[in-house]
């Protein structure tokens, strides 16, 4: 799927018969025109008419075709946290899904973003929690392991690839800052091995929670777009949703809305560890956390065409920076997340 165009005649034409097929066996009939809403190298959307409301068809790149094989598992333990599926292709990472509302950047009731993110991380949390005994099965499913013993050492590999430090360059790391990182593989191994230690086990991990990617219907909150997933530690997923509400929404890194969504996630876990102990375990994800989503972007830069390659060139170097900088839970540079 890797090598396909998104607008390939080919490909389109098999979707739609695949789709057709699927809304038969579903009781469902098309009534127009399927549209091709969103095209990206790494996936594509189209909306399909149907008398029984809009439905949504994604189909991914190889790398991100776990999300089909993921999502009916997630569907099956956690239904009213889940969209709803009419149908999948766990070999060609296809997916059919009911229309799930509306984008939660896209809600204007009134609500801070701040109340709405106090009730999406612990619902989401609670679906980690359910995930907890599947990891195995997750990961047979070709969900990415991202688990802390990894991360060391992949870290030291991706300090020998200056082409992905950009190393040298104004969007890239220095040397000098290639030095610390090099000198501070011990210290984040230590980092690594004490979050283990402090017993909140690895488990599914979004990667990529934002408000571009929750729905919200009828007064529930619904993460969807689980082709970032990983098996890594539950906390890392505040990186990035603390990074982007900071950000967009004018929250202080580190501040009260910041503390208070904290709060809000850390309650659920309390049945694997006291609050204290949690606060100090979210304290040193907040750095592994923001090393895995680093390595989570060289894996993604790698697979990338050449040609887009190059708008994503500061991805990895923006993560480094991040680390070495060690701001509070929400910190950002230059907006990119």
């Amino acid at each position: 799927m890797d090598d396909i165009s998104w607008h390939d005649p080919v490909f389109l034409a098999d979707a739609t018969t695949w789709i057709d097929a699927r809304l038969a066996n579903a009781g469902l009939r098309r009534t127009g025109p399927i549209e091709q809403p969103h095209v990206a190298w790494w996936s594509t959307v189209l909306r399909v008419p149907t008398d029984g409301g809009v439905l949504w068809f994604k189909a991914a790149r190889a790398t991100e075709a776990h999300e089909a094989r993921l999502t009916p598992l997630l569907a099956s333990l956690r239904p009213a946290a889940t969209v709803e599926l009419v149908a999948t292709d766990a070999e060609r990472g296809w997916l059919l899904e009911r229309d799930a509302g509306t984008r939660l950047r896209d809600l204007d009731d009134g609500v801070p973003q701040v109340d709405h993110w106090e009730q999406v991380l612990p619902q989401y949390a609670e679906v980690q929690v359910a995930l907890v005994s599947r990891v195995d099965e997750m990961l047979a499913m070709g969900v990415p392991d991202r688990r802390l013993a990894r991360l060391p050492g992949e870290l030291a590999e991706l300090l020998e690839e200056p082409e992905l430090l950009v190393l040298g360059a104004a969007e890239g790391i220095s040397n000098e800052q290639r030095d610390l990182l090099r000198e501070g593989l011990p210290a984040f191994a230590d980092e690594c091995r004490r979050l283990v230690e402090l017993g909140v086990p690895e488990t599914i991990q979004h990667d990529d929670l934002h408000d571009g990617n929750v729905f919200v219907r009828d007064g529930r909150y619904l993460p969807f777009d689980w082709g970032d997933a990983c098996i890594s530690h539950p906390f890392h997923t505040l990186v990035v949703a603390l990074r982007a509400g900071a950000y967009k929404q004018g929250w202080q890194p580190g501040g009260p809305e910041v503390q208070r969504l904290l709060d809000a996630y850390l309650e659920p876990w309390q049945r694997f560890a006291p609050l204290a102990q949690l606060h100090e375990a979210a304290d040193l994800a907040r750095r592994t956390g923001t090393i895995q989503r680093t390595l989570a972007w060289r894996a993604s830069v790698k697979g990338m065409p050449a040609e887009v390659r190059a708008e994503h060139v500061d991805s990895v170097p923006y993560g480094l920076r991040l680390y070495l900088l060690d701001g509070p839970w929400g910190t950002w540079d230059d907006g990119s997340f």
